[in-house]
This record gives structure tokens, sequence and C-alpha cells, in this order.
């Protein structure tokens, strides 16, 4: 499958301004790419994986990336994390016998 262009419109004057502080084009685009992949990932709208693929890094730097950015990497509410103990306490059972 290919890929599908997503374009941004900047205005021309917001673009000089940030080609003025060095940003290039293909760096815009590639914090473009980083930043919604970030935000559709803490929405929970894409998986680790999809995000990271979004992002443009892989998904070791895609950790490092969101966790440097304050968000989760793993967002258990308190049912699941029962949920988790309790699998992890039965496993822990049957390893015992």
């Amino acid at each position: 499958m290919g890929n599908v262009q997503a374009i941004i419109d900047l205005p021309e004057e917001l673009y000089l301004s940030l080609s003025a502080s060095g940003l290039t084009k293909e760096r815009i685009a590639s914090e473009s790419r980083k930043l919604l992949a970030l935000k559709y990932f803490k929405e929970k709208v894409l998986s680790l994986g999809r995000a990271a693929e979004l992002s443009g890094l892989s998904k070791w730097d895609f950790i490092e990336y969101i966790s440097e950015n304050d968000v989760p990497v793993v967002d258990y509410d308190q049912d699941e994390i029962s949920r988790e103990i309790k699998t992890a306490e039965n496993l822990t059972e049957r390893l015992k016998k």
C-alpha cells in the first residue's frame, strides 16, 4: 500500500519566522508528525506501534519521546490494574505447582 500526503498550509510570514529560527520545511514536517503521533497516542486513537510509525521514529525512540512529553506509555485505569495483578498472581500460583 502506498503513502498519502497530508499538506499543511502555513502563512508565508509564519513560515519566514520559522525558517529564520533555522527550521526547514523538512524539520517542520517532522516535528508536526511527531506532535500528531503524540496527540493521537495520548487520546488512544493510535496504538503505540502505529503512533511510532506516524512519528517516523522507532518504537523505542517514540517511547522516549512521549516520556519526555509526560505522556505515560502505559495508562491503565483501576479495573485494568486489578485484572493485571490478578493475572500475575494466577501465573505465580501456576509456576509454584
